[in-house]
């Protein structure tokens, strides 16, 4: 296999360009930050006490970890905090952290003083393949996940491979649950090749995890740049994540595992519907297994359902569902959410 290297990728938005940067690492963000600019750093306190020594020159905004700090609260403060600092048009924001981190700065550099400019560094595998890229930028509010945010592209990201290293094994796993969903929904060829190197992976060897994360992104990248605002293609990312949002409600344990099981519950819904056989099911779950992912749901169906109502992907009485077509290719069809619900109850359990 190849050398760790580092590749490159664009995202064209709206608002401006996003340059994705697979290998680069934290010592070198500097050269990605506008010249004669001393950014502001919003970071949490378990990136702060690792690798705070090596961050750049700048003043430094802490926030605390974990997914109850993702609200409107923690905005407010960053923001306050910005105003304190005389922060103005020209400032320029890094987010250092994992998706939460990244979710957060973004929703608030898009906001203060109407938009300022704002990169990542991205600390976590799941961020790097999912919160990290594709300008989607907000906060929870209550229990209802992501309802309050923007799309807005960060005109960098860095995927430090090496920062990887002080991951807890659960946050890894989490991070190949999405890489899964990516191989599922887009390119038979990733999965094939996260099926023959799962030890590896999980132990966090350097060239396969540059190659999964350059993959991950390459397809995400692609998939945003078709379709930024999520009217179409976009929909496809959501594999999973209905029923697996609903999930992430109930248990807090990681986005990762909670949508590992909505993807076996997805594909359990396809294989209903026609689209793929029990065969395609069944090695689903059993590469969602040897990830250390769960692939069943430990929650009274009526709990489920009335979570997954809540889902803010809903149109009225219908969502739009992913389904697959076949193991790398995905679907997505309106359903009411009646059919959705039919199937938790008669058939997920």
């Amino acid at each position: 296999m190849k050398s760790l290297e580092m590749k490159t990728f664009e995202v064209n938005g709206r608002q401006g360009n996003s340059l994705i940067h697979v290998g680069d690492t934290l010592a070198n963000v500097s050269t990605h930050i506008p010249d004669g600019t001393i950014p502001v750093i919003i970071t949490d306190e378990n990136i702060k006490r690792l690798y705070g020594g090596k961050f750049p020159e700048g003043p430094v905004i802490t926030i605390g970890t974990g997914e109850k700090n993702k609200t409107l609260a923690t905005v407010e403060y960053i923001l306050r905090e910005l105003v304190e600092l005389g922060c103005d048009r020209s400032s320029f924001i890094l987010g250092i952290g994992g998706g939460i981190v990244c979710d957060i700065v973004g929703f608030a550099a898009s906001i203060f003083l109407r938009g300022v400019r704002f990169g990542f560094v991205s600390t976590s595998l799941l961020s790097q393949v999912d919160a990290s890229v594709g300008g989607k930028n907000g906060v929870n509010l209550d229990a209802f996940k992501n309802m309050v945010g923007v799309f807005n592209q960060p005109e960098f990201v860095i995927c430090d491979i090496d920062m990887l290293a002080t991951l807890p094994e659960a946050e890894i796993s989490n991070g190949l649950a999405e890489i899964v969903k990516h191989g599922l929904i887009k390119d038979i060829r990733l999965l094939d090749f996260i099926d023959a190197n799962r030890e590896k992976a999980l132990s966090l060897d350097r060239d396969t995890v540059f190659r999964l994360v350059a993959d991950s992104v390459s397809i995400k990248s692609r998939v945003v740049q078709a379709d930024e605002r999520e009217a179409g293609e976009r929909r496809k990312l959501n594999f999973g994540h209905t029923i697996g949002h609903a999930i992430e409600k109930l248990d807090q344990s990681g986005h990762g595992r909670a949508v590992a099981a909505g993807m076996v519950a997805a594909a359990r819904f396809s294989e209903k519907k026609g689209f793929i056989n029990r065969d395609a099911v069944d090695r689903v779950t059993d590469l969602i297994l040897g990830l250390n992912l769960p692939v069943s749901i430990p929650f009274p169906v009526e709990e489920i359902v009335a979570a997954a109502s809540r889902d803010k992907k809903k149109m009225g009485k219908d969502v739009f569902f992913v389904f697959l077509d076949s193991l790398g290719c995905a679907r997505v069809d309106k359903i009411s959410y009646d059919e959705m619900n039919d199937f938790i109850r008669n058939d997920l359990y």
